[in-house]
């Protein structure tokens, strides 16, 4: 990474207590099948991607994110685990209206106030809590796959704010948070 930028991105991050349960899944994933790269973040519903932002510019970012807290708070809730074959497990979001809406009006911000583009979820905004991708293997999914897709997995929160993350060059940290004015 050149100096003077770095890498971000828009989440939502479940309170405090919903987070460690959560967390404490990313080590059972560790420990049980070597994969480890969902303990790089914190438990999150991504809002948008990462993407590269100068720190300089950094108090323009907050500021213009900021423009996208004229919400009100949702409930959301969690129910299961589903899985993108070969390579992730997660947590399943139930369908939500107000996330959905949440979502398509804050990547229209980021793309008309930032010009960021949110690339991947061009293809369809699918929220959900990762718990194991990207280092978990091939040859291992189908027994982590084995092992979650039966089991319970439900828990509801409101939400009222959403984070931009920062990385440190190791892994991603909660930077700053943005609360819904509306709650």
């Amino acid at each position: 990474m050149k100096p003077g930028v770095n890498r971000y991105f828009l989440a939502i991050i479940p309170p405090t207590e919903l987070e460690q349960r959560i967390y404490g899944l990313k080590e059972f994933v560790k420990e049980h099948y070597n994969s480890k790269a969902a303990l790089r973040s914190p438990a999150h519903i991504t809002l948008h991607m990462p993407f590269i932002w100068k720190e300089a510019k950094e108090s323009r970012l907050i500021h213009k994110l900021a423009q996208a807290t004229k919400t009100d708070s949702f409930l959301l809730s969690l129910n299961g685990f589903a899985a993108f074959p070969h390579r992730s497990i997660y947590i399943k979001n139930e369908f939500s209206q107000p996330l959905i809406d949440f979502q398509k009006a804050l990547a229209q911000t980021c793309k008309t106030e930032l010009n960021l583009f949110n690339a991947t979820h061009n293809r369809g905004y699918h929220p959900h809590t990762t718990i194991a991708f990207r280092d978990l293997k091939k040859e291992v999914f189908p027994q982590a796959w084995e092992h979650f897709k039966t089991q319970e997995f439900k828990a509801e929160f409101i939400v009222n704010s959403f984070w931009l993350l920062k990385h440190d060059g190791k892994q991603w940290h909660a930077h700053f948070e943005f609360r819904f004015q509306g709650s």
